[in-house]
């Protein structure tokens, strides 16, 4: 096969290269870049192919192979290796001692505001928060499924909105 020939076929089976390169790049424009590249490295690499193959199953192969060896490149890129010694404290892998007074006071607020809930929202959300399942509690409290759902989830966000002031402390 003439050069002339084979890029003419290239570049017409490069259309083909569409939906895969979208499939494994998950975003147009790199897609885009993707099919560019594998035809420049076809092209440049005409030599390597062998006469009497399958020319398109050759462009899908280097395509393949571009995506994983930039896949590669980036996870090896964003891999952060710390080779300093513990000479910071952030590096030091000691344990941090914690005060306990502010989350007993926390804890203290919170079951105050659990209490503060009307039974027919404390009940069920206490049973839940102690492992009861939906149906369970349901069943327990003769409600309908829907009823107990909702109940908990009326008491959640009664607590949420009670406990907002600790939003900082959950991270």
């Amino acid at each position: 096969m003439g050069t002339l020939e084979f890029n003419r076929l290239v570049v017409t089976l490069s259309r083909n290269l569409k939906p895969y390169a979208v499939n494994l790049t998950k975003d147009s424009d790199d897609a885009k870049d993707l099919i560019q590249e594998t035809v420049y490295r076809a092209l440049v690499n005409k030599e390597k192919y062998a006469d009497g193959t399958n020319l398109k199953a050759w462009l899908f192969t280097i395509m393949r192979n571009i995506f994983i060896n930039n896949y590669r490149r980036k996870a090896k890129k964003n891999t952060i290796i710390d080779n300093t010694e513990n000479l910071f404290y952030l590096n030091s892998g000691s344990q941090t001692v914690s005060n306990g007074s502010e989350s007993s006071f926390v804890m203290q607020n919170a079951i105050s505001a659990i209490d503060k809930l009307s039974d027919e929202y404390r009940v069920p959300f206490m049973m839940h928060y102690e492992g009861y399942k939906y149906q369970e509690i349901a069943k327990d409290l003769n409600l309908p499924l829907g009823t107990v759902k909702s109940r908990i989830f009326f008491a959640r966000k009664e607590l949420k909105k009670e406990l907002d002031v600790y939003k900082h402390l959950g991270g």
